[in-house]
């Protein structure tokens, strides 16, 4: 005789393994997205971006996203993550449209306004409202943004915890969805406290969604600690961090020489388009000066610029008008730009992870592309580290090097003219002062006054005892409308404060 035992675990089996039959079967047959579930009209929205056929990712990720699970997804970069979560948070929407619907968190602001021209084109047909919250831009505009409240809202931290803060009028209360986008970089300490304070003002009862092209320790934690979510990460046969259309070379060469071998570089490949990578916004700086000296049509991007600056410059290299892109590492996480052809690393990345993201600005979705590292006797410990991470061994590129020596003396005069401009305008006093400012704000010890050449580069007291009264006028108003929240409450239930390795606290 059977049990009723028997019977439970029969339908138990019975359910998950058509579950995982279900999933096989689609991986290998969907070629349209109405095999995952989307809407006919999705499906031709993709059509007419040119998207014809879903990548694994998504493949794998929409129909747990639409069957309501939690995702944590792991790709290569240009693996299309960003539809991965757009298209099910879109057709979501458009069954029970109502504001705020999603929140949707990125590190850089150049992520954040490229994510929300993706959402305004896949939402086109339903009339998608979004807001796109980042800094640079004036606050009060963007508080009334968030109070006509739209459907989606694309932020980075600071600013929005910043408008949490000072009061602007709008509730996350209901959101349906919320996404961390490039999750590895927004799970470290630097985003700690402007995630508390979003974490603290959120709906409890949501879907989260994680994203990343890298896996970090405090991913890998948050898969342990949340209550069964949907895990992808693409494994390709042999496992290369990067796709392998990407051809990936080095250049090794004296330190004293780069700038040259750089200048000589950019004649070789003349009609691509190139992004130049570096380590600081004065390199940054610099080099794009020096390269405009030359009659190379290029343009920077780093945090130094405005808001302003920064899109005009990333406008101008995305339409073509000019084919090169001198930036930092702001540049480097999830901007897609597809006719990116070389990418050059003017100095080696400290991480290894640092470098995938920056290569992963070409060779995107299926096209060819190469990366060009220019390496000194001093970064062959960070070559192996590299070449470690990605399993791949690098070639090295050969070149001319007479050629090359030719352009030494030019060059330098140029670049001595430039460094000279630079110190005479003062760049990136405003930034030291500030972080100088903040420095003696938050240390007890008396402020120290340093011997400058210029009065302006002092801080004087009075300008301390101002801020202090800023900060302290802050604090009170912010404790007033903490208080004001704990009488509203029924529960008088203590908050866990939220660490990036506490994933309990932060979504599930």
């Amino acid at each position: 005789k059977t049990t009723t035992a028997f019977h439970f675990y029969k339908k138990l089996f019975k359910k998950y393994a058509l579950q995982l039959i279900y999933c096989t079967c689609c991986q290998k047959m969907a070629t349209k997205f109405t095999d995952l579930g989307l809407h006919e009209w999705l499906n031709k929205q993709c059509l007419e971006m040119g998207i014809s056929k879903p990548t694994e990712i998504q493949v794998s990720c929409i129909p747990e996203i639409l069957s309501g699970r939690d995702c944590i997804g792991s790709a290569k970069t240009g693996s299309g993550k960003t539809a991965a979560f757009a298209l099910p948070i879109i057709q979501k929407l458009s069954e029970d449209p109502y504001g705020i619907f999603a929140l949707i968190l990125t590190p850089t602001r150049e992520l954040a306004i490229q994510i929300a021209d993706q959402f305004k084109a896949l939402g086109k047909s339903i009339g998608l409202n979004d807001a796109v919250i980042i800094g640079g831009l004036d606050m009060v505009k963007q508080g009334m943004e968030l109070s006509n409240q739209p459907h989606v809202v694309i932020a980075t931290p600071g600013r929005l915890a910043s408008h949490i803060t000072s009061g602007t009028k709008f509730s996350l209360n209901k959101i349906k969805f919320l996404v961390l986008d490039e999750a590895d970089r927004l799970l470290e300490k630097s985003f700690e406290n402007d995630l508390e304070v979003i974490f603290d003002n959120i709906a409890k009862k949501r879907q989260t969604l994680l994203f990343s092209a890298t896996i970090t320790d405090a991913i890998n934690h948050l898969k342990e600690v949340a209550h069964n979510p949907f895990c992808y990460e693409v494994k390709s046969e042999d496992d290369f961090a990067t796709v392998t259309e990407l051809d990936q070379r080095y250049l090794l060469i004296p330190s004293q020489v780069k700038d040259c071998y750089l200048v000589h570089l950019l004649q070789n490949f003349s009609e691509k388009s190139v992004i130049i990578f570096t380590q600081t916004c004065r390199s940054c700086q610099v080099i794009s000066f020096m390269l405009r000296k030359v009659e190379f049509k290029c343009a920077g991007l780093h945090s130094v610029m405005s808001q302003r600056e920064r899109l005009s410059s990333l406008g101008r290299f995305r339409s073509g008008h000019v084919k090169i892109l001198v930036a930092t590492d702001v540049a480097s996480r999830g901007l897609d730009i597809p006719l990116v052809q070389l990418v050059i690393n003017y100095n080696v990345p400290a991480s290894p992870k640092d470098y995938v993201h920056r290569v992963g600005r070409t060779a995107r979705a299926g096209r060819g592309g190469m990366s060009l590292t220019l390496l000194t006797q001093f970064d062959i410990d960070r070559l192996k580290a590299i070449e470690t991470f990605i399993g791949l061994k690098m070639k090295e590129f050969e070149t001319n090097e007479d050629d090359a020596v030719k352009l030494l003396k030019p060059i330098s005069i140029i670049r001595r003219e430039v460094e000279i401009r630079l110190n005479d305008a003062n760049f990136g006093e405003k930034k030291k002062n500030n972080k100088r400012k903040l420095g003696l704000l938050n240390s007890n010890s008396k402020p120290k006054l340093f011997n400058k050449k210029k009065i302006t580069d002092v801080v004087y007291p009075s300008e301390i005892s101002n801020l202090k009264k800023k900060i302290q006028y802050k604090k009170k108003i912010q404790y007033k409308k903490k208080k004001k929240k704990i009488q509203y409450k029924k529960k008088n239930t203590k908050k866990k404060k939220y660490t990036p390795y506490n994933f309990s606290d932060l979504c599930w």
